[in-house]
Protein backbone atom coordinates (compact mmCIF):
# COMPACT_ATOMS: atom_id res chain seq x y z
CA UNK A 1 0.00 0.00 0.00
CA UNK A 2 1.53 3.39 -0.68
CA UNK A 3 -0.33 6.49 -0.05
CA UNK A 4 -1.95 9.96 -0.73
CA UNK A 5 -0.15 12.89 -0.38
CA UNK A 6 -2.42 16.42 0.36
CA UNK A 7 -1.06 19.40 -1.23
CA UNK A 8 -1.58 23.19 -1.53
CA UNK A 9 -0.22 24.04 -5.08
CA UNK A 10 0.82 27.72 -5.62
CA UNK A 11 1.86 27.36 -9.21
CA UNK A 12 3.85 30.97 -10.31
CA UNK A 13 4.20 31.86 -13.62
CA UNK A 14 7.72 33.79 -14.67
CA UNK A 15 6.97 36.62 -16.70
CA UNK A 16 10.05 37.27 -18.19
CA UNK A 17 10.52 34.11 -19.45
CA UNK A 18 8.37 31.66 -21.81
CA UNK A 19 8.59 28.78 -18.92
CA UNK A 20 6.10 28.51 -15.74
CA UNK A 21 7.51 27.15 -12.81
CA UNK A 22 6.03 26.03 -9.62
CA UNK A 23 6.17 25.29 -5.97
CA UNK A 24 3.55 22.52 -4.05
CA UNK A 25 3.81 22.71 -0.89
CA UNK A 26 3.00 19.37 1.39
CA UNK A 27 0.11 19.60 3.71
CA UNK A 28 -0.73 16.14 5.03
CA UNK A 29 -0.03 12.04 3.60
CA UNK A 30 -2.80 9.22 4.30
CA UNK A 31 -2.82 6.21 3.06
CA UNK A 32 -4.34 4.83 -0.49
CA UNK A 33 -4.63 1.69 -2.43
CA UNK A 34 -2.67 3.58 -5.61
CA UNK A 35 0.83 1.97 -5.93
CA UNK A 36 2.65 5.28 -5.70
CA UNK A 37 1.54 8.95 -3.71
CA UNK A 38 -0.95 11.09 -5.50
CA UNK A 39 -0.47 14.48 -4.22
CA UNK A 40 -3.42 16.18 -4.85
CA UNK A 41 -3.27 20.22 -5.34
CA UNK A 42 -5.06 23.43 -7.34
CA UNK A 43 -2.61 25.00 -9.85
CA UNK A 44 -2.32 28.84 -9.50
CA UNK A 45 -0.11 29.40 -12.71
CA UNK A 46 1.69 26.99 -14.79
CA UNK A 47 1.82 23.94 -16.35
CA UNK A 48 2.68 20.31 -15.14
CA UNK A 49 2.48 16.92 -17.33
CA UNK A 50 3.01 13.38 -17.52
CA UNK A 51 7.02 13.23 -17.56
CA UNK A 52 7.95 15.72 -15.82
CA UNK A 53 10.60 15.87 -13.33
CA UNK A 54 10.41 17.24 -10.15
CA UNK A 55 11.94 18.21 -6.33
CA UNK A 56 11.03 17.54 -3.11
CA UNK A 57 12.52 20.78 -1.17
CA UNK A 58 12.82 21.40 2.33
CA UNK A 59 13.36 19.83 5.76
CA UNK A 60 15.68 16.95 4.16
CA UNK A 61 18.06 16.24 1.51
CA UNK A 62 16.66 17.25 -2.10
CA UNK A 63 14.80 14.64 -3.75
CA UNK A 64 13.95 14.51 -7.29
CA UNK A 65 11.12 12.35 -8.74
CA UNK A 66 8.87 12.26 -11.85
CA UNK A 67 5.14 12.80 -12.61
CA UNK A 68 3.73 9.61 -13.92
CA UNK A 69 0.34 10.76 -13.88
CA UNK A 70 -2.26 13.60 -13.44
CA UNK A 71 -5.64 12.86 -11.89
CA UNK A 72 -8.85 15.19 -12.18
CA UNK A 73 -11.68 14.23 -10.42
CA UNK A 74 -11.59 10.70 -10.74
CA UNK A 75 -10.17 10.94 -14.55
CA UNK A 76 -6.51 10.56 -15.58
CA UNK A 77 -5.17 13.32 -17.70
CA UNK A 78 -2.42 13.91 -19.40
CA UNK A 79 -1.71 17.34 -17.72
CA UNK A 80 -3.20 19.96 -16.11
CA UNK A 81 -2.90 24.21 -16.35
CA UNK A 82 -3.99 26.94 -14.07
CA UNK A 83 -7.22 26.60 -12.13
CA UNK A 84 -7.45 22.56 -12.69
CA UNK A 85 -7.54 20.97 -8.97
CA UNK A 86 -5.34 17.89 -9.67
CA UNK A 87 -3.74 14.71 -7.80
CA UNK A 88 -0.03 14.22 -9.29
CA UNK A 89 1.64 10.76 -9.28
CA UNK A 90 4.82 10.40 -8.19
CA UNK A 91 7.53 7.75 -8.80
CA UNK A 92 9.10 5.88 -5.93
CA UNK A 93 7.83 8.20 -3.18
CA UNK A 94 7.17 6.59 0.02
CA UNK A 95 5.92 7.95 3.16
CA UNK A 96 8.97 8.10 5.04
CA UNK A 97 10.56 10.16 1.87
CA UNK A 98 7.74 13.32 3.00
CA UNK A 99 7.11 15.30 5.84
CA UNK A 100 5.12 18.40 6.03
CA UNK A 101 6.96 21.56 5.20
CA UNK A 102 8.40 19.99 2.22
CA UNK A 103 7.44 21.28 -1.14
CA UNK A 104 7.23 19.51 -5.15
CA UNK A 105 8.65 22.08 -7.37
CA UNK A 106 10.16 22.63 -10.45
CA UNK A 107 14.04 21.46 -10.30
CA UNK A 108 16.18 24.61 -9.56
CA UNK A 109 13.68 26.84 -9.26
CA UNK A 110 13.40 26.60 -5.20
CA UNK A 111 16.33 26.06 -2.81
CA UNK A 112 15.92 25.42 0.74
CA UNK A 113 17.35 27.68 3.26
CA UNK A 114 18.20 28.37 7.06
CA UNK A 115 18.81 32.05 7.01
CA UNK A 116 17.29 34.79 6.12
CA UNK A 117 16.32 38.89 6.35
CA UNK A 118 12.92 40.13 5.89
CA UNK A 119 10.89 42.66 6.90
CA UNK A 120 8.61 42.24 9.73
CA UNK A 121 5.48 44.03 11.52
CA UNK A 122 4.78 43.23 15.07
CA UNK A 123 0.67 42.66 15.88
CA UNK A 124 -0.50 45.24 18.65
CA UNK A 125 -2.16 43.61 21.34
CA UNK A 126 -5.49 45.27 20.23
CA UNK A 127 -4.54 43.00 16.95
CA UNK A 128 -4.21 40.16 18.59
CA UNK A 129 -0.91 40.36 19.16
CA UNK A 130 1.90 40.48 22.08
CA UNK A 131 1.44 42.57 25.37
CA UNK A 132 5.46 42.75 25.77
CA UNK A 133 8.83 43.41 23.99
CA UNK A 134 10.88 41.18 22.76
CA UNK A 135 14.37 40.54 22.03
CA UNK A 136 17.03 39.51 19.94
CA UNK A 137 17.25 35.84 20.84
CA UNK A 138 13.30 35.23 20.37
CA UNK A 139 12.67 31.89 19.51
CA UNK A 140 8.57 31.62 18.24
CA UNK A 141 7.63 29.71 15.30
CA UNK A 142 7.51 30.88 11.72
CA UNK A 143 4.44 30.03 9.84
CA UNK A 144 5.46 29.18 6.58
CA UNK A 145 3.06 27.90 3.80
CA UNK A 146 1.81 24.84 5.33
CA UNK A 147 4.19 24.52 8.34
CA UNK A 148 5.50 25.90 11.57
CA UNK A 149 9.29 26.09 11.94
CA UNK A 150 11.10 26.90 15.08
CA UNK A 151 13.54 29.91 14.36
CA UNK A 152 15.53 31.96 16.19
CA UNK A 153 15.81 35.88 15.86
CA UNK A 154 19.35 36.77 15.31
CA UNK A 155 19.07 40.34 14.68
CA UNK A 156 16.85 43.11 14.97
CA UNK A 157 17.16 46.48 12.67
CA UNK A 158 15.12 49.52 12.14
CA UNK A 159 14.47 51.20 8.76
CA UNK A 160 17.33 53.07 9.00
CA UNK A 161 19.22 49.56 9.03
CA UNK A 162 20.16 50.52 12.86
CA UNK A 163 20.71 47.66 15.40
CA UNK A 164 17.85 47.25 17.73
CA UNK A 165 17.84 46.48 20.94
CA UNK A 166 14.04 45.23 20.82
CA UNK A 167 10.80 45.08 19.65
CA UNK A 168 7.73 46.47 21.07
CA UNK A 169 4.47 45.21 19.96
CA UNK A 170 3.01 47.86 16.68
CA UNK A 171 6.55 47.79 15.32
CA UNK A 172 8.03 47.14 11.64
CA UNK A 173 11.62 46.34 11.54
CA UNK A 174 13.94 44.04 9.21
CA UNK A 175 15.45 41.08 11.18
CA UNK A 176 17.21 38.48 10.94
CA UNK A 177 15.79 34.98 11.07
CA UNK A 178 17.89 31.13 11.47
CA UNK A 179 15.48 28.57 11.39
CA UNK A 180 16.16 24.67 12.87
CA UNK A 181 15.41 22.94 9.64
CA UNK A 182 15.94 24.04 5.93
CA UNK A 183 12.93 25.26 4.51
CA UNK A 184 11.86 25.53 0.54
CA UNK A 185 11.95 29.66 0.90
CA UNK A 186 12.54 32.64 -1.61
CA UNK A 187 12.74 36.56 -1.67
CA UNK A 188 9.43 38.14 -1.75
CA UNK A 189 7.66 35.28 0.23
CA UNK A 190 5.43 35.97 2.94
CA UNK A 191 5.35 34.40 6.26
CA UNK A 192 3.59 34.42 10.13
CA UNK A 193 5.14 34.52 13.45
CA UNK A 194 3.47 32.56 15.58
CA UNK A 195 3.40 32.09 19.78
CA UNK A 196 1.35 29.69 21.53
CA UNK A 197 -0.46 29.44 19.16
CA UNK A 198 -1.73 32.79 18.25
CA UNK A 199 -0.42 35.12 14.89
CA UNK A 200 1.62 37.85 16.23
CA UNK A 201 3.42 39.27 13.52
CA UNK A 202 3.62 38.90 9.88
CA UNK A 203 6.97 39.34 7.63
CA UNK A 204 8.25 39.04 4.22
CA UNK A 205 11.58 37.78 3.17
CA UNK A 206 14.39 40.49 1.97
CA UNK A 207 16.71 38.32 1.04
CA UNK A 208 17.80 34.82 1.49
CA UNK A 209 21.68 34.51 3.62
CA UNK A 210 22.19 31.02 3.85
Amino acid sequence: MSLWIMWIATFLSLSAKPIFRFCVPLKMCFPSRVVEPWPPGVLRGGLVKVGDTVEIVGVRETRTTTVTGVEMFQKILDDAMAGDSVGLLLRGIQKVDIQRGMVLAKPGTITPHTKFSAIVYVLKKEEGGRHSPFFAGYRPQFYMRTTDVTGKVTAIMNDKDEESKMVMPGDRVKMVVELIVPVACEQGMRFAIREGGKTVGAGVIQSIIE
